[in-house]
């Protein structure tokens, strides 16, 4: 089972580099030196984040505070007023202003969230903007003096084996550690169209949402969200959104408040595989249906068309369209290459502001 991760607080790494075949041979020989002055030196720009929500009167246990400290605190707190969910997750600090990344699920429905500091402070914040789609969040705490703010990192030169820390606040019990290495890139798990997670196995859990994953220069190459568990603990699968796409939502959430994403109002899916030609990946999108008053369907797309390619580069899956869109500005003119009854030709599509659903 997938699990959003809710309950964190993180922490940050840098310095230490490990390079070519003799640090390789030394790592295994257990002579990776202490990470603990990295941990101390970012410890200032990892937060702990507590919200409450307001609710009604037949609330249950949330599933993330089953087991841990806070599961008695929300018992009592149901048995006097029934009216108020509490939970907790993880930011990190990335303007000395007090502008603070976390995770949608941990802030998205708050009505008061309440920002702890490494040395016990604790600040009102608001929220500045948010991604249902990403998980991504942006807060601001109030009064806030200087804070120390970390970077972020390049994950697209992230490698499979790289070493990486994670933080947090797993299942209440306080600011930690753990370190491993990055399992996997690209990972789709079925939680949204823009799915392209790293998959670490650095022990994350409930309590982790919102917290970073650093690489050994201390910088932040993905912001940690999900776990597979079926027991709700971890079990060396964790997956975190990569710094690329974070940096670039929380740029746009900064600056706006919401995403603006590109629309063309169809329903797709992978083109089946031809008989008798053998291939590795589907060769292009099929669209299923067309939104009458949509923008495909004022450009004169059709169900039953194959879509190979957006403004010349080639799209082989679902997935692949449906980012291309959505990562093009509303108003911008697209050109589709399109094969119709083996005929194929190029059609430009005005694209549209994607509403709160749909899929391409």
């Amino acid at each position: 089972m997938i699990r959003p991760l809710v309950l964190a607080a993180a922490m940050m790494v840098s310095g230490c580099n490990v390079s070519n075949a003799q640090s390789g041979g030394a790592l295994l020989r257990g002579t990776l030196p202490s990470l603990s002055p990295l941990v101390k030196r970012v410890v200032p720009s990892v937060v702990n984040i507590a919200v409450t929500e307001n609710v009604g009167g037949d609330s249950q246990l949330p599933p993330a505070l089953r087991g841990t400290p806070l599961e008695k605190q929300f018992r009592d707190r149901l048995r006097t007023r029934r009216d108020q969910v509490q939970g907790a997750g993880s930011g990190f600090v990335i303007d000395s202003s007090g502008v603070i990344v976390t995770n949608n699920h941990v802030v998205g429905h708050a009505d008061k969230i309440i920002v702890s500091l490494s040395d016990g402070t604790e600040l009102p914040a608001k929220v500045i903007g948010t991604d249902e789609l990403t998980d991504i969040a942006v807060i601001k705490v109030d009064g806030a003096p200087s804070l120390p703010a970390v970077t972020w990192g390049d994950s697209s030169k992230v490698e499979v084996g790289d070493w990486i820390i994670a933080a947090g606040n797993p299942f209440g019990l306080g600011s930690s550690v753990s370190a491993g290495i990055v399992s996997a890139r690209g990972r789709d798990i079925g939680a949204g169209p823009f799915d392209d997670f790293l998959q670490i196995d650095a022990p994350i859990n409930p309590g982790n949402s919102g917290g970073p994953t650093f690489n050994l220069d201390g910088q932040v190459i993905a912001v940690n969200t999900a776990i597979v568990s079926p027991t709700g603990g971890s079990v060396g699968i964790g997956f975190a959104i990569p710094s690329d796409i974070a940096r670039k939502i929380v740029a746009e959430l900064r600056e706006k408040g919401h995403i603006d994403r590109g629309w063309l109002g169809v329903a797709v899916q992978d083109a089946p595989a031809t008989p008798g030609v053998a291939r590795t990946r589907p060769t292009g999108v099929i669209i299923a249906s067309v939104d009458r008053n949509g923008p495909a369907a004022k450009s004169g797309l059709a169900a039953g068309d194959i879509v190979t390619a957006v403004n010349g580069a080639a799209v082989e899956t679902a997935h692949e369209l449906i980012k291309a869109v959505s990562a093009t500005t509303p108003g911008t003119a697209l050109k589709l290459t399109v094969k119709r009854r083996n005929q194929v030709s190029d059609l430009t599509v005005t694209v549209g502001r994607r509403p709160n659903e749909g899929n391409g």
